[in-house]
Formats: structure tokens, sequence, C-alpha cells
């Protein structure tokens, strides 16, 4: 249970109860995060349009590789229902177990492509307040996308970070989607 609990006779706004219909309909339950963003329905709204457009079939970033900057993100920032449903989602872009478990050292990993491993570089880079991007890190990027998969990247990264932290700030646990990030071993620096 969250911090903040939403009562089920919440007033939500006609057009968010069809949206959590459609939740049940897909995953069998109604999503805390969605429940707890849907209060405040004009913020929820444009978080929600950010997100389908850094997730569009025509972004620059492919959709395995979304997920792995996803669950990455949401390991060092400590937010259990991200790291349960973004791993849940790239199982079903095709990322294997292993791949998904081995995260948190991808910099030794023989499972991450150069290019896999220069995106959850800059990832890291940009959630980690001990760190900055600098020259290097963009000159690694470069090698392996142009300047908009770059923006978008940083993009993906940047919403990745606010709802991943928004969702630990107020204690949403996994819901149980995937079973692979059953407490992945923390990586130096991160929260447990």
């Amino acid at each position: 249970m969250s911090y903040v609990e939403t009562p089920a006779d919440f007033p939500y706004p006609w057009y968010l109860r069809l949206m959590f219909r459609r939740q049940r309909r897909r995953y069998g339950r109604e999503l805390e995060p969605v429940r707890l963003w849907a209060r405040m329905p004009a913020v929820f709204l444009a978080m929600s349009a950010m997100y389908r457009a850094l997730d569009r079939a025509s972004a620059r970033i492919e959709p395995a590789l979304r997920s792995l900057v996803q669950v990455r993100v949401s390991q060092i920032n400590g937010c259990e229902f991200c790291v349960d449903l973004n791993a849940f989602l790239g199982l079903g872009r095709g990322i294997a177990e292993d791949k998904l478990r081995a995260l948190p050292l991808f910099e030794e990993s023989t499972l991450f492509s150069e290019r896999e491993k220069a995106a959850l570089r800059c990832a890291e880079t940009v959630t980690r307040s001990d760190r900055h991007v600098d020259a290097a890190l963009v000159s690694g990027l470069r090698r392996h996308f142009d300047d908009q998969a770059i923006v978008e990247l940083a993009a993906l990264i940047a919403y990745q970070n606010m709802s991943s932290k928004f969702n630990a700030a107020l204690g949403v646990p996994a819901q149980g989607f995937c079973a692979v990030p059953d407490r992945l071993p923390p990586h130096e620096g991160e929260k447990t």
C-alpha cells in the first residue's frame, strides 16, 4: 500500500474512470501510480501525453532499449513499481530475463551491446546526483546515436526520473507484474 491512499470512491472525472476500466481489462487491476497521478487530472493528462510521445513507434530509441533505460533509472531511484512494470514490458519487447538481472552490472556484462551500454551510461549519469554529463559521455553517445536520438534519450531519462521519484516518494509498491526484478542486488550508491 502506498503512503497516500486514494479512496475507492475518489471523485475522478468520467474520462479517467474509463481509463481505469481499460487498465482493469489489460492488467487485471488499476495501476496505483495512475490512481495517485489522476488525483491531479491536468497533470496526469500532460504526463500521459509525454509518455505516449516518447514511447511512439517512430522513436529513434528502439522499444527494448527504452525499457532497459527505464528499468535502470527505476532501480537507481528505488522505485519498486517502476522496476516491476518496466521489466514486465521489457520482457514483452524481447529482453531476456538474464539481461534484466544483469542491468546493475551492465558495464562488465557481455549481454549488452556497446549501443546499450552508451545509453545506460547516460541514464546512470543523469540519474545520479553525484555525476554530471560531460563531453566524453556525449562523444560516446554520438558513436551510436544521432542528435535527435540523444535528445529523445535525455527526455526518456528525465521522464523516468520524474515518474520513479514520484512513485518512490509515495511508497508505491510493486504490483506483481514481473518476477525478474525480485530485489536485484543494489549497485554502488543505490537505495536498498
